[in-house]
């Protein structure tokens, strides 16, 4: 197997090894042929490099390393980088978003709602222009929770102008807003590389951002909300507090779950799409 040519970074992880060193761990996506592979760097090794050359989305070339039939993966020895990927928005886009959800916010009808959530974005506004969705998923860049939230809310707006269906909209803005808003402190994003990395204290603390969002609207009143929250992941299995799958199930639950799921598979999901 030839392993000398370029690469897409499609994740990277660090471990340790049973002799406590550190060892990089990457999934590589060929660029002539887009075959995957999975790709270690030893320690002395992943040291010579500054971090943001695992940067997701670079383009790598294999300069030197081998490759172990046994164990399906390559050993990278010598790389160089050869396009340095975005980490995400810029500060002047993600001021811009943070500015579009005010003024959603704003618009809202209820208003013991709208000031509960511009107490909520305002306290947190440095972190939430910044936020990722995702550690490797959906929207796992800079500004990439802000995207995705508006991605909501504009879906949203369609959706209420094709169904029949009396629906809260509302209630519904509303949830676009609040059901991933744990997740501006349920990951770390390094500002400079673009790397998320999941807070272990709120993992600890709120399990994940669901029961986070669940909780804040519970103890603020917002019973329609927290519900609306705890179902969005749609089965308990992927997440949720509530499973779609019970009965007599509020609409505006069902619709928030889609609603969140076309942003996810369908929007502006990764960097190099901006």
């Amino acid at each position: 197997m030839n392993i000398q040519q370029n690469y897409k970074i499609v994740s990277f992880t660090l471990s340790e090894t049973k002799m406590k060193k550190t060892m990089a761990n990457l999934t590589i996506e060929a660029v002539e042929n887009h075959e995957i592979f999975n790709a270690k760097l030893w320690e002395e090794d992943y040291l010579k490099y500054e971090k943001k050359y695992f940067k997701p989305n670079n383009i790598i070339f294999v300069e030197d390393g081998t490759y172990s039939e046994q164990y399906k993966n390559l050993i990278i020895k010598k790389m160089s980088l050869v396009e340095e990927a975005s980490a995400g928005l810029s500060e002047e886009q993600c001021d811009a978003l943070y500015n579009n959800l005010v003024n959603v916010i704003n618009d809202l009808k209820n208003e013991k709602v709208k000031q509960a959530i511009l107490l909520k974005v305002e306290e947190n506004k440095d972190r939430l222009k910044v936020a990722p969705a995702a550690k490797n998923n959906h929207h796992n860049y800079i500004g990439g929770l802000l995207k995705h939230t508006l991605e909501c809310v504009e879906i949203a707006k369609g959706v209420f102008k094709s169904i029949p269906t009396k629906i809260d909209e509302d209630l519904i803005l509303s949830a676009c807003i609040m059901h991933d808003f744990g997740k501006v402190f349920e990951y770390n994003i390094d500002t400079e590389t673009g790397f998320v990395e999941v807070d272990e204290n709120f993992i600890r603390t709120w399990v994940s951002h669901t029961q986070y969002g669940f909780a804040w609207a519970n103890q603020n009143g917002f019973i329609e909300l927290a519900r609306i929250i705890a179902a969005h992941h749609g089965r308990k299995d992927w997440g949720a507090i509530i499973d779609l799958d019970e009965k007599n199930i509020e609409p505006e639950l069902y619709l928030m779950h889609h609603i969140d799921d076309i942003s996810a598979k369908f929007g502006i999901i990764k960097a190099e799409n901006i």
